[in-house]
């Protein structure tokens, strides 16, 4: 028993120092990004990227099912994005409310016969629209079958697609107006650096050759922010608030931490494990040749860049994933805890899945950043974590309850641990604000800074039983399929903030 009780104690001490040791690594790393971003972004002139013929075509793919509330007004607001060539592609995955009815009557939407390739497996697709209005002749609808996860209906818009890249976001999310043009920005920059590596035209053919084994970005991912309680005008973010109720105001600490110091820290060394399901930016050939998105998988997101990048590696290719640290997209958080629990459930188990279906690349080194750094970091320090700490709880308790427990000590240590988690936070906050300024006033900033405080004791244990939950769904197999969040609409958020 003894020789089991050091084991432990060591393996949990070196476990917890190499888990600050790796926050803190990501934060200097993001800071260092963010940075780099900020310098390099000054000098760009996207009004000029705007009016450019190189600009490549891109197609937004956004799943729709049950989201009668929000999809007017949300397809709207992709209307209006600022890029001179893309498309709307809203795939109604077999709804059951009138979301397709109303998409009908509002777009002047009639039934065509358009060019359906089926290159990678979706359930069957019914019927396509296109609008008789040539304001709309951007939009098409793809009406199909229910597939029982977004992934499905995300892989029938990449067959739709007509353009060589393809956004993938969510019809709840309200995108900036310069959001293609900044993240289409990723995939120039690297197409001028393969020119600039060749140099001069050929003499023989005239003609600048590409290098093959250049760098190729397959993905850009960009911040994701909380609409709740934010002003909203016609699809149009007009005022940024922190979420009011406390749920939503707990999520939005977390994404502002989990984007500007982790993500930016992760691009920066080219070892981004997912791009966020509600904003992503791909490279539609290379996707197609990963084999899409998986159908069955709850984390479609973090599986379509695993498959991307492990493709890459098979094929010999270098590719690159970049993240920007704008906030580019705003969405409506879980409001209440039934919604919320059902959404980290799903995430819980997902990761399950992740860890489970790419197992071969983990620790192996012929897959590089993403068998040595990403996969480990994922199965290490985001799965195992929950387990460790619940097991570390009940430790706790069995010192206590046999008298065993340095008080001293274990007191420093939780104090330490619980500081370290408001440090991190609270960096992350002061430096979005300084540097973005969303918000206008330092009340607000320090409103959402105070949550670093409740966190630990309200935020996260929530966050870890449901991530167990979700682990157990996994184990024993049970079914889920995706459904809409039950949303308020962005039209009534200023009814949420008078109340």
């Amino acid at each position: 028993m003894e020789l089991f009780k050091n084991f432990y104690e060591g393996f949990v001490f070196v476990y917890g120092c190499t888990m600050l040791f790796m926050y803190a690594l990501l934060a200097m790393l993001s800071l260092r990004g963010i940075i780099r971003y900020q310098r390099k972004n000054s000098y760009v002139d996207y009004d000029k990227l705007l009016q450019s013929p190189l600009a490549p075509g891109i197609s937004i793919i956004a799943p729709a099912f049950n989201e009668s509330v929000t999809i007017i007004q949300n397809v709207r607001s992709l209307m209006t994005l600022n890029y001179p060539k893309f498309e709307i592609i809203i795939v109604n995955d077999g709804s059951t409310d009138d979301t397709l009815d109303k998409l009908i009557n509002e777009f002047e939407l009639e039934q065509v016969d358009f060019a359906y390739n089926e290159r990678i497996k979706s359930q069957p697709v019914k019927r396509l629209f296109k609008s008789r209005n040539t304001a709309y002749d951007k939009l098409v609808v793809v009406d199909k079958v229910n597939g029982k996860s977004k992934a499905d209906a995300s892989n029938a818009g990449i067959n739709a697609a007509a353009f060589d890249y393809f956004l993938c976001t969510d019809v709840d999310c309200i995108i900036e107006k310069d959001t293609l043009l900044r993240m289409i920005k990723p995939f120039m920059d690297e197409d001028d650096k393969k020119i600039k590596e060749v140099g001069e035209p050929c003499p023989e053919c005239g003609y600048i050759h590409v290098v093959e084994d250049s760098t190729r970005v397959i993905a850009t991912g960009a911040t994701l922010r909380l609409a709740n309680s934010s002003d909203i005008d016609e699809g149009v973010i007009t005022r940024v608030r922190p979420p009011r109720q406390l749920l939503p105001r707990f999520q939005e600490m977390e994404y502002i931490r989990a984007y500007v110091l982790g993500k930016m820290g992760w691009s920066l060394i080219n070892c981004v494990p997912n791009v966020s399901g509600g904003l992503g930016l791909f490279d539609k050939e290379i996707a197609i040749k990963a084999g899409g998105y998986d159908s069955k998988s709850f984390a479609e997101d973090m599986d379509i860049v695993t498959r991307m990048c492990t493709y890459m590696i098979d094929n010999k290719l270098k590719y690159a994933i970049r993240y920007i640290p704008t906030t580019q997209c705003w969405t409506e958080g879980p409001p209440n805890m039934k919604i919320f629990s059902r959404q980290r459930t799903r995430w819980g188990r997902g990761l399950a899945e992740i860890i489970t279906m790419h197992r071969k690349v983990i620790f192996n080194p012929r897959y590089k950043q993403l068998g040595l750094v990403v996969l480990p970091y994922n199965l290490l320090f985001e799965f195992l974590a929950p387990i460790i700490e619940v097991t570390g709880i009940f430790y706790y308790i069995y010192l206590i309850a046999t008298d065993q427990i340095n008080w001293p000590y274990a007191i420093i240590l939780l104090l330490f641990v619980y500081l370290y988690s408001i440090m991190i936070t609270t960096m992350a906050i002061w430096w979005d604000h300084i540097t973005y300024r969303y918000y206008k006033t330092w009340k607000e900033v320090l409103g959402l800074a105070v949550m670093a405080f409740l966190e630990p004791l309200i935020y996260h244990p929530l966050i870890v039983f449901f991530a167990l939950r979700g682990y157990y769904f996994f184990i024993i197999g049970k079914k889920h399929s995706w459904g809409n969040m039950q949303r308020q609409g962005f039209g009534q958020k200023k009814k949420v903030q008078t109340a």
